[in-house]
C-alpha cells in the first residue's frame, strides 16, 4: 500500500518511510464469511423461489435470512480489511477496528527481540505470527498475526533494525 495520502491514525514524518505493509493473511476471516456467503445465497435462493407466486411469509423469511448471511459476511470481510500491520524506518505499527480504532504503535529504538511462529498449516498456506518484545519487558508487546509472507516481513523488521542500531549486539 503507498500511504500517497495518509490515514488518519498513520503519522509519518518526513524522514521516515514504509518498509512494509500488510493485513493479515485472509485465512483469518475464517468460517464465517464462507457461512455468511452460504446463509445469503440459501435465503436468496428461497426468497427467489418463494417470491414466484407473490410476496408471501417465505418470501419474507428468505430475505431475511439473506440479510443475516450477508451480515455476517460483511462484518468478518470488515474486521479483515481494517486490520493494518505497518514497518517504518523507525516505528512498528498495528491498526485494529472498524467501529472504534485501536493502534499500538512502537519505536523500533525499544525492540529487544522479535520471533517468528508458523504452523504445520501456515506454513503450507503462508502465514505466520512476528511477535515484537521490548526492552525490560519479558512478554511480547506486539503480534502481526497471521502476517502472509511472515519471512519476508520478519527480515525487513530485521534489516531496519540494523539499521536503527547497527551495534545491538554490544547492548
Amino acid at each position: 500500500m503507498a500511504f500517497g495520502s495518509t490515514p488518519d491514525w498513520f503519522h509519518i514524518s518526513d524522514d521516515e518511510s514504509v518498509i512494509w505493509e500488510s493485513r493479515p493473511h485472509p485465512i483469518t476471516m475464517g468460517s464465517k464469511l464462507p457461512v455468511g456467503v452460504g446463509i445469503a445465497l440459501a435465503g436468496m435462493l428461497v426468497a427467489g423461489w418463494s417470491g414466484t407466486d407473490g410476496v408471501g411469509l417465505l418470501t419474507l423469511l428468505g430475505v431475511l435470512v439473506a440479510v443475516v448471511g450477508a451480515a455476517i459476511a460483511l462484518g468478518r470481510y470488515l474486521v479483515w480489511t481494517n486490520t493494518r500491520y505497518v514497518i517504518t524506518s523507525s516505528e512498528l505499527y498495528k491498526k485494529r477496528g472498524v467501529v472504534s480504532r485501536d493502534v499500538t504503535q512502537f519505536r523500533l529504538e525499544r525492540v529487544q527481540n522479535t520471533s517468528l511462529s508458523q504452523s504445520g498449516i501456515g506454513r503450507l498456506l503462508g502465514y505466520g505470527d512476528l511477535t515484537v518484545y521490548t526492552a525490560g519487558s519479558g512478554d511480547p508487546e506486539l503480534t502481526f498475526e497471521r502476517v502472509p509472507q511472515p519471512e519476508r516481513a520478519s527480515s525487513r523488521l530485521s534489516d531496519q533494525l540494523e539499521n536503527v542500531a547497527p551495534d545491538r549486539s554490544t547492548v
